[in-house]
C-alpha cells in the first residue's frame, strides 16, 4: 500500500502524467455536507491533503444531507455522463446499484488492502465479485439498555422480553422496548436484525429467502412484542429514529433499538434524563440465530467518467487511513471501518462508547441485500412487513407475498436465481 501511494503521488507530480492540468494541479471534486462538525472535519482533512499533495487540488461540492436527495442528484449527474464530481459518497445500499449501472469504477486495480476492513463492509461494496467502493465509516443498529434498571444486556430475545416486562412492572417504566416500525427503510433494518436472530436472511444470490421458518418467527416475534407481550407500544408503527430516541431519552423505555448517533445526545445531561445511565450492545439472538446488527455507513467510490482516476483514488486512500478515521471518530463520533483501530489505544478517548463495545457490535454487522434493485426490494418488503405488524394480514401470508413479488422482480430484471446475464 505505501509503495502504491508513492507511485501515484510521483505520477501526479510529473509533467507527463495523464490528467495533469497544464501549469497547475489535477482538480478532484468531492461532494459532501456543508454544515456542522462533519463538514468541518472534512474541510480540515482535505486542506491537509492538498498541502501534502501539491500535484492535486481537491475541491468540495456541496450536496444535500438527506440521503434520498443526494441519491437523486447523483443519478441525474451520472445518467448524463458527468465527470464531476470525481468521487462519490455512497450509502451502504447504493454500491451495487451504481456498479451495475456502470457509473463507478472498479477499485481492484488500485490493490486496496480489503483485509484491513470489517468483512461486512467489504461485502456490501462488492458486485459480481468486484470491489467498487471503500468503506469510509461504519453505522450499525444496536440495542440501548438502562444500566440503572438492568444489570447486564440481554443475551437472548426471550431474556429481552422478560427484562423489559420486569422493568415495566417493578419500576413503572412506560415502555419496555422501542424501535422503528413506520413503513420506511428503518423498518427493514429492524426486521433484518430480528431475522438474523433466528438464523434467516432476505436474499441469497438471486433467490429470495425471506419466506422461511426463521422469517415467520422473526416477524411474529416483532408483532408479539406489541400485542401479546405488551412491551413495545403500538405507536412504534408510526415511529422513526427520533421518536424512539425521545422516548428513551425521556426515561420512558427500558430498551431501545437505534443507531450510534443517539449516544452523544443521550449523554447530554441538559436534555437527557438517562445521561450516565445507559449503555449499548448488539441486539440479542433468538433460537437458531445470532446477534445481528444492520449495516449502514458511508462508502467512497470513483465516478467512471472521471478524467483523473488515480488522483481520485489518492484522495480516497488518504481519507480512509487510520489518522483520518481517528479524527472523524473524535469529532463526529463515526465508527472507523478498519478492524485494527479497535485494538490497543488507537481509539482511546476518541469514541463516546468504549471501543471494544463498538467493535463487538460491528462484528455482528450484516449488509442489507446486495443487489442493484435494492430500493425496489425494500419497497415491496416494507409494505408486507407493515401489513403484518398492523394485523392486516398474518406474518406467514405477508412474507409469502413479499417473496413472490421480490422474486418476480429479480427474475424480470435478469437477477433471479439461475440468471446468466452479467450486469455491466
Amino acid at each position: 500500500m505505501p509503495d502504491r501511494r508513492l507511485a501515484v503521488a510521483i505520477c501526479l507530480l510529473s509533467v507527463g502524467c495523464a490528467g495533469q492540468s497544464e501549469g497547475g494541479p489535477v482538480i478532484v471534486t468531492f461532494p459532501g455536507s456543508s454544515l456542522g462538525a462533519e463538514a468541518e472535519v472534512l474541510n480540515r482533512q482535505l486542506t491537509r491533503f492538498n498541502a501534502a499533495h501539491p500535484g492535486i487540488r481537491v475541491v468540495r461540492r456541496d450536496t444535500p444531507d438527506a440521503a434520498d436527495q443526494r441519491h437523486q442528484l447523483y443519478v441525474q449527474w451520472l445518467n448524463a455522463g458527468a465527470s464531476d464530481p470525481d468521487i462519490l459518497q455512497l450509502d451502504a445500499i447504493w454500491t451495487p446499484e451504481f456498479a451495475a449501472a456502470g457509473w463507478i469504477l472498479p477499485l481492484d486495480r488500485f490493490h486496496p488492502d480489503t483485509a484491513a476492513f470489517f468483512g461486512s463492509t467489504i461485502l456490501a461494496n462488492r458486485w459480481r465479485d468486484t470491489l467498487f467502493a471503500l468503506p469510509w465509516f461504519v453505522d450499525v443498529g444496536m440495542l440501548y439498555w438502562r444500566t440503572d434498571l438492568v444489570s447486564s444486556p440481554p443475551q437472548t430475545l426471550s431474556q429481552l422480553v422478560d427484562d423489559a416486562r420486569r422493568v415495566q412492572e417493578q419500576h413503572h417504566v412506560r415502555y419496555g422496548l422501542v424501535w422503528q416500525g413506520a413503513r420506511y427503510e428503518g423498518l427493514i433494518t429492524n426486521f433484518l436484525e430480528y431475522l438474523g436472530a433466528f438464523g434467516g436472511e432476505i436474499l441469497r444470490g438471486g433467490r429470495v429467502m425471506v419466506n422461511s421458518e426463521a422469517g415467520i418467527r422473526a416477524l411474529t416475534e416483532m408483532r408479539d412484542e406489541i400485542y401479546r407481550e405488551g412491551i413495545v407500544p403500538s405507536a412504534v408503527l408510526t415511529w422513526h429514529e427520533e421518536e424512539s430516541r425521545f422516548a428513551f431519552q425521556n426515561g420512558e423505555s427500558a430498551f431501545m433499538r437505534n443507531w450510534p448517533y443517539a449516544v452523544a445526545l443521550l449523554q447530554d445531561s441538559s436534555q437527557s434524563k438517562v445521561a450516565g445511565r445507559f449503555s449499548v450492545a448488539a441486539m440479542p439472538a433468538g433460537p437458531g440465530g445470532r446477534p445481528t446488527a444492520a449495516l449502514g455507513g458511508a462508502q467512497l467510490a470513483i465516478n467512471r467518467h472521471t478524467e483523473n482516476p488515480d488522483a481520485a483514488w489518492a484522495v480516497i486512500d488518504y481519507l480512509t487511513q487510520p489518522e483520518q478515521m481517528r479524527e472523524r471518530a473524535h469529532v463526529v463520533g463515526q465508527y472507523p471501518s478498519r478492524t485494527a483501530m479497535y485494538q490497543g489505544d488507537a481509539l482511546k478517548g476518541q469514541l463516546n462508547i468504549p471501543p471494544e463495545v463498538a467493535r463487538r457490535v460491528i462484528e455482528y454487522a450484516v449488509p442489507r441485500p446486495v443487489t442493484p434493485v435494492y430500493n425496489q426490494i425494500s419497497e415491496i418488503l416494507q409494505i408486507q412487513l407493515h401489513r403484518a405488524l398492523t394485523r392486516q394480514t398474518t406474518p406467514a401470508a405477508a412474507l409469502a407475498q413479499a417473496q413472490t413479488d421480490m422474486q418476480q422482480l429479480l427474475d424480470r430484471v435478469g437477477l433471479g436465481a439461475g440468471a446468466t446475464t452479467a450486469q455491466r
